[in-house]
């Protein structure tokens, strides 16, 4: 199964970047989009194949515990929602499928059906068995339910990538100066 991709959610699959070099096995399950989430150094490596079959989103992040994945969230989902809305079927994949991705992938089940970290990780584990994401991403994968949770909660207000990234900005200090 490692080698292999699997379907998460109705249009929605995930696995390691050797399936998405191969058309044969992308178009026999109807792909159209791909995420594909690397890191600079294996850019030309894991680069997109076949841009004439698929749209891609690229995302640029590291396999490493420090790496900040919670900012990229938002424009993942975005990108899928839109792919599956207008009936597309979307492959999210990073090098081996095993930690980046299925982060990813794990962010946008709790998000979309509303699940808690706990079940959302249990429901992707148990289709993707060896997925595994690094402790870091799953510390950010908990912090990130009561960030989208609070986000939806606003006076139901659906606040785009750039609006959070804005929200996000730290206001400077006070002056000591101020009385």
């Amino acid at each position: 199964m490692r080698r292999q991709m699997q379907e998460i959610l109705p249009g929605l699959f995930l696995g390691p970047y050797s399936c998405s070099k191969d058309l044969e096995l992308l178009q026999q399950n109807a792909i159209t989009h791909i995420v594909s989430i690397r890191d600079s150094s294996e850019k030309k490596i894991l680069r997109p194949r076949f841009p004439e079959h698929f749209q891609y989103f690229e995302i640029e992040v590291s396999d490493s515990p420090n790496e900040r994945l919670i900012p990229h969230f938002p424009q993942a989902k975005s990108f899928i929602d839109n792919a599956l809305y207008n009936g597309g079927r979307v492959f999210v994949h990073c090098n081996g499928g095993i930690s980046r991705s299925p982060a990813f992938v794990v962010a946008y089940v709790m998000e979309t059906v509303k699940m808690d970290y706990q079940q959302a990780y249990s429901y992707v584990q148990n289709r993707r068995f060896c997925m595994n994401p690094n402790e870091g991403f799953k510390v950010q994968l908990k912090e990130y339910e009561p960030i989208y949770s609070a986000r939806d909660s606003i006076s139901g207000h659906q606040y785009t990538p750039g609006e959070i990234e804005r929200q996000a900005v730290r206001r400077p200090a006070p002056d000591d100066d101020d009385p």
